[in-house]
């Protein structure tokens, strides 16, 4: 698993080295976004602990278009931390986003596309016990767990804001290379297996507006469903950033996702499986960002 991750950031070194190259630099974008919050809370008189939160994000995306090709990279790192009252510091948001896709155009707005997606996150997570003396119940880790997606399908984009994706042919694979929740057979693979392999339909569909001046909206939606059990039965992915700027070193952000995955079982803080839920994340912040 070392050496699969060791690749593919080497792929996503090589995607964004290939787009400073000064050949054919007028059919390339490129850029990107970092940005770091923090809020605070110390002795405050109206009461609640102290507390401090930090949020950093980079997001890079380098595209490529001329003549019937298309080649669209992004790149999105995110990673909190939070410490309140006398608890220790606490992981609040985690997240690796790697998506490659190369199409070639058939007429009109259609193209012939394939589609490489790759997520997990930095570090460990956990759910956290409210008992004094009762260990924290780790619920993933680096690689654990890792989606692979790999497609073939057709993108209609009718327009720089609007992009839908649509794949009858989809590889996703899900990798938990973590000892410990192999064993319990977390995200879907069977006890002490490390990697479950799935075939399906998929749909991406992406937005990327501006709402008014200095106010941007991305929103994406990935759409999974498996041929061959429980078909008709969708994971769902929805990440929302509605960035708004205030001036060239300020920016206010607003960043939500929404996940349903049937073989996800969620394990609440006493270690008790409640099985799949709806999981959501809403984080609002205000801090410094610049943008090149």
């Amino acid at each position: 698993m070392k050496k699969l991750s060791f690749t593919l950031l080497l792929i996503c070194a090589a995607i964004f080295v290939s787009a400073q190259e000064k050949q054919d630099t007028s059919y390339w974008k490129k850029g990107g976004l970092a940005a770091i919050s923090q809020t605070s809370l110390t002795n405050w008189s109206g009461g609640g602990d102290n507390a401090i939160s930090t949020n950093a994000q980079l997001n890079l995306f380098s595209n490529y278009n001329k003549g019937k090709n298309s080649w669209e990279n992004t790149l999105n790192l995110e990673y909190g931390m939070v410490k309140q009252g006398d608890q220790g510091m606490r992981k609040s948001i985690d997240k690796i986003d790697f998506t490659t896709k190369y199409g070639h155009k058939n007429g009109g707005e259609w193209y012939y596309s394939a589609l490489l997606d790759f997520k997990t996150q930095f570090a460990k997570g956990y759910n956290y016990s409210n008992t004094e003396g009762e260990p924290d119940v780790k619920v993933s880790n680096f690689l654990a767990p890792a989606y692979i997606t790999l497609s073939l399908g057709m993108d209609y984009k009718p327009s720089d804001v609007f992009s839908a994706y649509l794949s009858p042919v989809t590889g996703k694979m899900t990798i938990v290379n973590d000892d410990e929740l192999s064993a319990e057979g977390a995200f879907g693979v069977d006890p002490g297996d490390k990697f479950r392999g799935e075939f399906g339909a998929f749909t991406k569909l992406a937005l990327n507006k501006d709402l008014v001046e200095n106010v941007n909206l991305k929103s994406t939606l990935g759409l999974f469903t498996n041929y061959s059990q429980d078909f008709g039965n969708v994971d769902v992915l929805w990440d929302v950033m509605i960035n708004m700027k205030v001036n060239d070193f300020l920016t206010a952000t607003v960043n939500t996702s929404l996940v349903y995955d049937d073989d996800v079982e969620y394990v609440n803080k006493d270690g008790v499986n409640k099985g799949p839920k709806i999981q959501f994340k809403e984080i609002i912040g205000i801090g410094l960002a610049y943008k090149f």
